[in-house]
């Protein structure tokens, strides 16, 4: 005779915690490790999922780009001034200003650009759309339901005094939940910081300290401004760099092979051959 009942899988332990909202977050995150080391789901997925859990416990200010970063329009500038900036800035949304990044009037589509390009009698103030104002301690999941109920992708942060602190975007809310997933770029933690290719590159960690890339590339630049590769990149650009922007600096050329809003990755380093050198 076959027993009434049996012990549930992990399966269906998981199945049944997925469908109810769980009582303590440690068993949820010990039965998703469980299931990973299982092989039921692999490492992205795992990722993924303890980012979505996270998400609770983030506030928008622990992510927002700050007001001194935020790529801005000011409402009285020309078009084809606005146009230029937008397809340097390569944004699909900016904050539109008034007086001051204060005085934020609402947001420009870059999309809603092609009314000007199309050769229509438009002006600034005519494509500006409305902004959404929320303040710095709204958890990062309540912002992601907002957004997907409003369709909105943008929103503009202020402090408890009414003043502009900064921006989130919908990619900003994302980038905690699959921001970490590993890539082609990411490094083996025992491979060491710098790592050469077949073809005389190197892929380094942006937090490489100074020191240790002057030791490997026999360089000696000083580290009083900026300790690590990373920091020196933005300093030479002036701002958080994108993904595949390129700077070169003292006979080194640098790629950013990964970025996001809020900091560099990795870097594709190579040197350059002396141009200045004269023939024989």
């Amino acid at each position: 005779m076959e027993p009434s009942s049996s012990r549930p899988t992990l399966l269906e332990r998981l199945s049944a915690l997925m469908t109810r909202e769980p009582e303590d977050r440690g068993e949820l995150l010990d039965l998703l490790h469980a299931a990973y080391e299982r092989n039921i789901f692999d490492a992205d997925v795992l990722t993924i999922l303890e980012g979505a859990l996270g998400v609770a416990d983030i506030q928008v200010q622990d992510v927002m780009i700050p007001r001194t970063q935020m790529d801005v329009v000011h409402v009285d500038d020309p078009l084809d001034k606005v146009a230029a900036f937008a397809i340097e800035a390569g944004h699909s949304r900016f904050p539109v200003i008034g007086e001051n990044r204060d005085d934020v009037i609402g947001v420009l589509l870059a999309k809603d650009l092609l009314r000007y390009f199309a050769g229509q009698p438009v002006g600034l103030r005519e494509l500006v759309r409305p902004a959404v104002f929320i303040p710095e301690s709204k958890r990062l999941n309540v912002l992601l339901r907002e957004f997907r109920v409003s369709r909105n992708h943008m929103a503009i942060v202020v402090d408890e005094y009414g003043g502009v602190a900064g921006l989130i975007t919908i990619e900003d809310v994302l980038e905690q939940i699959v921001g970490d997933i590993e890539d082609e770029y990411d490094f083996d933690e025992d491979a060491g910081n710098i790592i050469a290719d077949q073809v005389g590159r190197y892929r380094v960690k942006a937090t490489t300290e100074v020191e240790a890339f002057n030791e490997a590339f026999a360089t000696d630049w000083p580290h009083e401004d900026y300790k690590t590769i990373g920091g020196l990149v933005i300093h030479l650009l002036g701002r958080l760099p994108t993904r595949n922007e390129v700077v070169e600096h003292e006979g080194f050329r640098f790629q950013v092979l990964r970025a996001d809003s809020r900091r560099v990755y990795t870097l594709l380093v190579e040197r350059v051959p002396d141009t200045h050198a004269v023939g024989g």
